[in-house]
């Protein structure tokens, strides 16, 4: 399907699959590779995710993996601030979301810090770091709705049958608050165990039938070394088969580390599609 989304009043067109490149502000995401803490780094990888051919930058400040350490709010806040600002410096142009789940810390980031979009790995408040529940003040679909931008709702469900249901509801209560644009992510390695995953990529394509666009984010993740060896470094090979088949399913936005791998298999996906 053909899907646009209203990134402040400039429509972003999902027709051709969007490559939406990782920028961690971070000093331990699972991927040592994607730890951007400097200035110079900062701007290096804002200005690498667009000339590689990614449409959005994705801007985290707080790691979601297994056996992550808690960041204070105000830390996150911090992190987000100096990196969203370098990031602006840079790249004035190009659509930037924020990676939180925390509503306080989405509101500022959009309204004072320069993110156009919200990327929520909570489904909503259900889960912050992997497999720990949260207890944060505000509601984040209530803010979304206020805020009108753009929101990536990522599911914490085990299997597909589960994930649906849930996906229904809540786009219904968020489009009760006032929501527009909304994503969904299937959420790969949250709540899922490896043969979940599979399981997921499987029937990926059943959840065109919510019509909304879809965002797959596999990059480097552990679903792909604990089946096959190694470790995130050496990941990118089954990234990149896991994105293809992603594409082939529906995808309309691929959230990775690397950026160029991403652009080169949805160009050859479009050809072959015609």
């Amino acid at each position: 399907m053909n899907y646009t989304i209203n990134v402040r009043g400039r429509l972003l067109d999902l027709s051709t699959p969007v490559v939406m490149g990782i920028l961690n502000a971070t000093p331990d995401s699972f991927f040592a590779g994607s730890r951007k803490q400097t200035e110079r780094e900062i701007a290096d990888r804002a200005n690498q995710i667009v000339a590689e051919g990614g449409g959005i930058i994705d801007v985290g400040a707080f790691s979601t993996r297994p056996g992550a350490a808690e960041v204070s709010e105000e830390e996150e806040t911090a992190r987000l601030r100096r990196a969203l600002a370098i990031v602006r410096r840079e790249q004035p142009d190009v659509a930037v979301s924020v990676d939180t789940y925390r509503p306080s810390v989405a509101r500022r980031c959009i309204e004072e810090y320069g993110a156009d979009i919200i990327n929520d790995v909570s489904e909503g408040g259900i889960t912050g770091i992997v497999d720990t529940p949260i207890h944060e003040e505000g509601d984040m679909f209530a803010t979304v709705g206020q805020l009108k931008v753009p929101y990536i709702l990522m599911s914490v469900r085990s299997n597909l049958h589960d994930m649906a249901i849930a996906f229904a509801q809540e786009v219904q209560t968020l489009r009760d608050y006032g929501a527009r644009d909304i994503i969904l992510d299937p959420g790969f390695g949250f709540g899922k165990s490896l043969d979940d995953n599979y399981a997921v990529m499987r029937g990926l394509s059943e959840l065109s039938a919510l019509e909304l666009p879809l965002l797959v984010g596999v990059s480097r993740k552990s679903m792909i070394f604990r089946l096959i060896g190694g470790d995130p470094t050496t990941s990118l090979n089954g990234t990149t088969v896991l994105n293809t088949m992603a594409l082939a399913a529906g995808a309309s936005i691929l959230r990775v580390h690397d950026v160029r791998q991403a652009a080169e298999a949805v160009a050859i996906y479009q050809k072959i599609r015609g």
